[in-house]
C-alpha cells in the first residue's frame, strides 16, 4: 500500500516503513502525528484519487530527527565591475518514519 502526501508545499510518495526527508516541521524528535493532506492512496489494483484530498485518509508518521543539509555556496560575480557576492545556505529538514497508512 502506498500514498501520496503533501507537506511543505511538496508531494511525496510514501509506503509503510519508509523514511522521508521533508522541509522543517515544528514537531520534536520522537513525536508521532498524522499527515491528513493525502492526495492519493493505492493498494495493488485499487487506486483512490482525491478531489483534492482523499476523505478519511491519513498517514501516521514519527519524527526521527531534525537536521540541516550540507552548506550550499551562492556566489554571484559580474566581470569588470568589481562585484562579488558570496553567501552560504543550509536548509532545515525533518526526517519522518512512516508508521501506517489508513484509507
Amino acid at each position: 500500500m502506498y500514498a501520496v502526501v503533501r507537506t511543505g508545499n511538496k508531494q511525496y510518495r510514501v509506503e509503510e516503513g519508509a523514511v522521508i526527508d521533508v522541509e522543517k516541521l515544528p514537531q520534536a524528535a520522537g513525536d508521532q502525528f498524522d499527515l491528513t493532506d493525502v492526495l492519493m492512496v493505492g493498494d495493488g489494483d485499487k487506486t483512490v484519487i482525491g478531489q483534492p484530498t482523499v476523505d478519511g485518509a491519513k498517514v501516521t508518521v514519527t519524527v526521527v530527527e531534525q537536521w540541516r543539509s550540507k552548506r550550499i555556496i551562492v556566489f554571484r560575480y559580474r566581470q569588470r565591475t568589481k562585484y562579488r557576492s558570496k553567501r552560504g545556505h543550509r536548509q532545515h529538514y525533518t526526517r519522518l518514519h512512516v508508521d501506517a497508512i489508513k484509507a
